[in-house]
């Protein structure tokens, strides 16, 4: 219980902190920032997941963040989260380094997003029916 609230703490302290590019930019910040957006999104917690798996498979460093990022994205997708459903949707559409483009998983993707509220996901489903359809 202590611990939950330590993280949960030291998350919300991590996203304010974010948005101080001096901050970022040191080192050890950004390996503080880090550790504290892993450890909540390793709870369990479906916004951490989203939000750090969009700086992993955005902005990571080298194949394995890029795979830990699309990792997360999946279960906060599978969770329920639009945003990251979106995103695996056009990351399944382009293809990995260690998967194929698939787009009847994007279209899956794009659904669950689509049903979350995401506007951007309605959309490129049409598309993708449209080019298909073609």
């Amino acid at each position: 219980m202590f611990l939950r609230l330590k993280a949960r703490a030291g998350y919300w302290l991590a996203r304010r902190l974010f948005h101080w590019p001096w901050f970022v930019r040191q080192p050890r910040g950004w390996s503080w920032l880090e550790g504290q957006f892993a450890r909540m999104a390793n709870l369990g917690d479906v916004s951490a997941q989203s939000f750090y798996g969009h700086i992993l498979a955005f902005r990571g460093v080298g194949l394995g963040a890029r795979e830990e990022g699309v990792r997360l994205l999946r279960l906060a997708a599978l969770a329920g989260d639009g945003k990251a459903a979106y995103q695996v949707g056009v990351i399944c559409l382009a293809g990995t380094a260690s998967k194929a483009p698939d787009p009847d998983e994007a279209v899956r993707f794009w659904a669950m997003a689509a049903k979350a509220g995401h506007p951007l996901a309605e959309m490129k489903l049409k598309e993708l029916a449209s080019r298909g359809s073609e």
